[in-house]
């Protein structure tokens, strides 16, 4: 592990001097590689998902792990989507001059050797390895042993765009042991060679990264996601949105899993709500209010306000108003993404101003709480911490800056 460290470093060295032309040739060469070789790709998957079977796994976790036709050309999109932003590093934040004729400018750099910690996405593979590459960094990748045949696929592609390029295909290394030993190093820095940590996981992966790391950490710990349907909302577009938020893919962090309903649309509103998220399969856990209206409800627990589902589950909660629907999401939120389906302006001023969430949506699905849908063209993560990345960590968050001063001799008295 020692020697992954070392071999990072230097090779962030060389790509924080590397042409905005040669980090594209790499990303696109890494996306044409891969959709060349996806019946490579798609047959170590398929490794991946047999084995994952044989152990039980839950339908959330396997459609994670899952790979198809659609998804690799969803890679091979999101890759030339990155390739075709502009180079972050080297970017003029800010210029200006001194009365003693100092001349100072502000300008991002990159960050070093990112290491990322993730389990079952091997998609992450792919965003990771290109966005740090994008803005000049290093990347140790370290998956789970579920995602083994698949991450080593995929990245044997990135080696190839970045040799086609005359870049080190060190500046993409994927952790060669499944051993949770490897972690622990990770979390160390690798001597000293690890500039930020990006964990990718369930809540018990990233716990451990939070309370162990030893270097700075961008993380969201748990998904819990609200939808607040306010009472001037839309009947259709309430009932499509929370729809397509709840149960478009029940296991990623954008999922909603609480749904606040106002009381004053409750006859109105609640119900087709409800019916279309059962229809689809989806169980409701509500409070007294909600039972009352829709009789296949489960009662709902203090735990459920608490819970990231990941699966076809909600839980449902009638509000006096939005002040009540905004002291529930900063009382049980974990400050990943929240959304009002509203057509007051006022409603919507509120709930952006008060809610301390890292992606705050309006009219908008939970589901687009993601780098790729923001223009990112992927994303490393999502951060909900407030220092220096927040929400989808894109290849801007991958940069830090420094300051540039230029003069003509003078000294300080």
């Amino acid at each position: 592990m020692a020697g992954l460290g070392t071999a990072a470093r230097q090779a962030a060295r060389q790509l924080a001097s590397a042409s905005s032309e040669q980090k594209t040739r790499a990303i696109m060469g890494g996306a044409a590689v891969i959709n060349a070789r996806r019946a490579e790709i798609l047959a170590a998957n398929a490794k991946d998902v047999d084995a994952a079977r044989t152990k039980g796994i839950t339908a959330a976790f396997l459609d994670r792990l899952l790979l198809t036709d659609a998804r690799i050309d969803a890679i091979v999109e999101g890759l030339r989507t990155i390739g075709e932003l502009p180079d972050p590093v080297g970017q003029l934040l800010a210029e200006w001059d001194r009365p003693n004729g100092l001349h100072i400018k502000r300008v991002r750099t990159p960050l070093g050797v990112i290491g990322v910690i993730f389990e079952s996405r091997p998609n992450v593979t792919a965003d990771a390895g290109a966005l740090c590459l994008k803005s000049g960094n290093a990347v140790i990748l370290r998956g789970g042993s579920d995602s083994t045949f698949s991450s080593r696929a995929l990245v044997e592609c990135l080696w190839d765009g970045l040799h086609l390029a005359g870049l080190p295909v060190e500046a993409i290394q994927l952790v060669p042991t499944t051993d949770r030993a490897a972690v622990g190093e990770m979390l160390a820095g690798l001597g000293g060679n690890i500039d930020v940590i990006v964990p990718r996981g369930g809540k018990s992966l990233v716990g451990r990264v939070q309370a162990e790391a030893r270097v700075p950490v961008f993380a969201h710990l748990e998904g819990l996601v609200h939808v607040y349907i306010d009472k001037s909302a839309d009947l259709d577009m309430a009932v499509n949105v929370t729809l397509n938020a709840k149960m478009r893919r029940t296991g990623i962090c954008g999922a909603v899993e609480t749904l606040l309903v106002h009381q004053d649309v409750v006859k109105t509103h609640l119900e087709p709500i409800i019916a279309a998220l059962i229809a689809r399969g989806c169980e409701i856990r509500g409070d007294e209010t909600v039972r009352q209206h829709i009789k296949s409800a489960k009662p709902a627990s203090e735990t459920d306000w608490q819970t990231e589902y990941e699966d076809a589950i909600i839980a449902v909660r009638i509000v006096p108003d939005i002040d009540a629907a905004i002291a529930h999401i900063e009382q049980y939120s974990s400050h990943h993404t929240e959304a009002i389906i509203t057509e007051d302006p006022a409603a919507v001023e509120q709930f952006f101003n008060r809610i301390d969430s890292a992606i705050l949506m309006h009219n908008s699905s939970t589901q687009f709480a993601d780098g790729g849908e923001f223009g990112f063209g992927g994303e490393i993560g999502i951060a909900t911490g407030k220092m220096h990345a927040r929400g989808p960590v894109g290849v801007e968050q991958l940069t830090s800056f420094n300051y540039r001063v230029t003069g003509a001799g003078q000294t300080r008295p």
